[in-house]
């Protein structure tokens, strides 16, 4: 069924939007509608063959043709869509403001010129340039006029669905250069600006049974699974017996660490062996009694905002690892969101981005330039990141890569500036001349949410409070990277401190030895495995290296293995970029390997250079009940 996608997203009992319905009949119209969810996008939406054909542009169509759009492809939406304004609540797929943003007809234009000109076509040769993955064609409308095409991009990026086109206009009388739809705010249907559309600024916040101080979760999927656990931390609360008299200083510690779910402190204090050794600040479980440095009960952090000067430099404060999610009362969770950290500072209206290591970020992202419209504040400073999220709301490393360009094999990629980002605002560090860094955390996110006026460029980190096992079982099955826990009663300290705490969430997979690089300094045998994965035709390419999880005895076993297995022929489809020499074995070894995400990118044009790679890898094992040959792709969602 053409509309089973829509119809499958949706609770057509709490979201206004029309059920799904098939048209015996198509017309030729088009609409975009300006939806402000996740993050403000337009939904370009074309009628054919009974339905509206649908893409989500998040800059908005341009009529300059040296813009070429991101256009992500869409489930079809029903033709009743086509006028559809209004609010889609909170907890429901596509969350937020719609406005319909302009309207008019559409033309197919033949994929074959005359004379040059491109003439109109028909519904048949439109099936088939969609089908191909370029569709021209000309639009009438109230704002958009002239030609344009929809060109299906052959990307490779890890875990893409092939739902990525770039709408580009074509060069006539109806180009207008500097093109900007985020400068047109009213509809063409009722008049109205999203403010007027949804009610007031508030009517797109989400509304929860929480403290309003809380703020706000953007993402609607993210917004229903926290309005789901605080439903089920209530009942929890109602059936929970009545707890058991302290008898002693000693006991109120320990109850001061016990686990909502039963585990007592003592979980948290028993040392677990790292799978890695490598040198690292990374702690496997959190042990607050066996660490002089941090005592059972926490030292608070009760300042007052000081009067001070805007100061010139922050370092930001950094989290220590833990294995494993707990619950605690004096702990605040939130996401943690993959892209690049960055100290926000605002004054008399300019913004300036500084990363961690003290880099100016500012001209790398332009489009947050307008931060400062959205802080009620004349100086401030504030922590966060800047991310790059996927149609669903979900920070992409790999997107993140693919906007500001990455190194593979020591190499700079191009940047795509089509992948757009925003600045995700978790910490308050400074505000109209008071230092609030000595404030604790929780009145901290208190105040940054007060002053925040969430726009295109500009999100709250939001947090849940005691139940971090929850959140980190969402973050799983959302494919995120991980949560953050935070003492609520923490200082902003300049170093890093296990007051914060990142818990990030783990995959593994098993991948094909086909050769190992040449050690580096003190290390003996080999610097790191290459890796490989089959994809459907058999060619074995390259998903990246791994040089971390041994000791001196692992790398002098696997050595013995590599020496017998030598082979002179490259056994991957396509060269292997390295940064160091490599050497090729015979296909036969299975490797176990933790990892973080699929990240990817455009290298030199080869096959390797272009396919998916593994970030974060880490060495599990050598696995001899797995076959080199079952070890594919296509496993792991990715196709070749």
């Amino acid at each position: 069924m053409a509309l089973e996608e829509y119809k499958r997203k949706r609770r057509f009992e709490e979201t206004p939007e029309p059920p799904p319905k098939v048209e015996k009949k198509s017309g030729n119209r088009f609409v975009v509608q300006k939806h402000e969810a996740t993050r403000l996008h337009y939904d370009f939406r074309l009628e054919l063959d009974g339905v509206l054909k649908s893409w989500a542009v998040p800059k908005g169509p341009s009529l300059d043709p040296s813009d070429k759009r991101l256009a992500m492809q869409v489930e079809d939406h029903p033709v009743s869509y086509f006028d559809f304004e209004g609010n889609i609540p909170e907890g429901n797929y596509g969350a937020g403001s719609v406005m319909v943003w302009d309207v008019g007809t559409w033309q197919p234009l033949s994929p074959v010129a005359v004379d040059g000109k491109y003439v109109p076509g028909s519904e048949a040769e439109a099936r088939q340039m969609l089908a191909k993955g370029d569709l021209k064609f000309r639009l009438n409308g109230k704002r958009l006029k002239g030609d344009f095409a929809l060109v299906k991009m052959r990307s490779r990026r890890p875990g893409s669905k092939g739902t990525e086109w770039l709408m580009i206009k074509k060069h006539d009388e109806h180009v207008v250069e500097g093109y900007d739809a985020n400068d047109i705010d009213e509809s063409v249907l009722s008049g109205k600006s999203m403010d007027e559309i949804a009610g007031d600024e508030g009517a797109r916040k989400w509304k929860s049974s929480r403290p309003a101080s809380r703020g706000k979760l953007k993402a609607a999927w993210l917004a229903d699974a926290v309005a789901r656990l605080d439903q089920k931390k209530k009942l929890q609360k109602q059936q929970k017996p009545a707890e058991p008299a302290k008898h002693s200083e000693k006991n109120k510690t320990e109850n001061a660490l016990m686990l909502e779910s039963g585990d007592s402190a003592a979980r948290f204090n028993s040392p677990k062996k790292s799978r890695n050794n490598s040198k690292s600040t990374a702690i496997s479980a959190y042990s607050a009694e066996n660490d002089p440095a941090v005592s059972l009960e926490a030292e608070s952090c009760a300042g007052s905002p000081v009067k001070s000067p805007i100061p010139s430099a922050i370092h930001p404060m950094l989290a220590e690892s833990v294995d494993e999610p707990f619950d605690g009362k004096d702990w605040l969770f939130e996401i943690k969101w993959d892209g690049y950290r960055a100290v926000t500072f605002i004054e008399n209206g300019k913004v300036r981005l500084v990363s961690r290591n003290q880099n100016d970020l500012t001209p790398r992202y332009p489009e947050l330039k307008d931060l400062p419209k959205f802080i009620k504040a004349k100086q401030a400073v504030l922590d966060g990141e800047v991310v790059a999220l996927d149609p669903d709301g979900r920070s992409s490393f790999s997107l993140m890569q693919q906007r500001t360009g990455f190194r593979l094999g020591g190499r700079r990629a191009a940047t795509n500036a089509d992948v757009a980002v925003l600045y995700y605002a978790f910490d308050l560090l400074y505000l109209d001349g008071y230092d609030w860094r000595h404030v604790p955390l929780e009145e901290r996110k208190r105040k940054l949410a007060s002053i925040l006026s969430i726009g295109d460029s500009l999100r709250y980190s939001d947090h849940y409070e005691e139940q971090g096992k929850a959140l980190f079982k969402i973050a799983r099955e959302k494919g995120l990277e991980g949560i953050l826990a935070k003492r609520r009663n923490s200082c902003y300290e300049q170093r890093r401190t296990r007051d914060w705490l990142k818990i990030k969430i783990r995959h593994e997979i098993e991948c094909v030895v086909g050769g190992y690089t040449d050690p580096e300094g003190s290390r003996a045998h080999f610097g790191s495995l290459v890796l490989g994965l089959y994809d459907d035709t058999d060619h074995l390419l390259h998903v990246g290296q791994v040089g971390s999880g041994f000791d001196q005895k692992l790398l002098g076993d696997i050595w013995k293995q590599l020496k017998k297995l030598e082979a002179k022929k490259n056994p991957f489809f396509g060269e292997v970029e390295a940064l160091r020499e490599t050497h090729w074995v015979k296909p036969e070894l299975v490797a176990g390997i933790e990892y973080a995400e699929w990240t990817g990118g455009t290298g030199s044009g080869k096959i390797a250079d272009t396919g998916p790679k593994l970030r974060a890898p880490v060495f599990l094992g050598l696995r001899d009940d797995k076959e080199p040959k079952d070890c594919r792709l296509d496993q792991v969602g990715i196709t070749s």
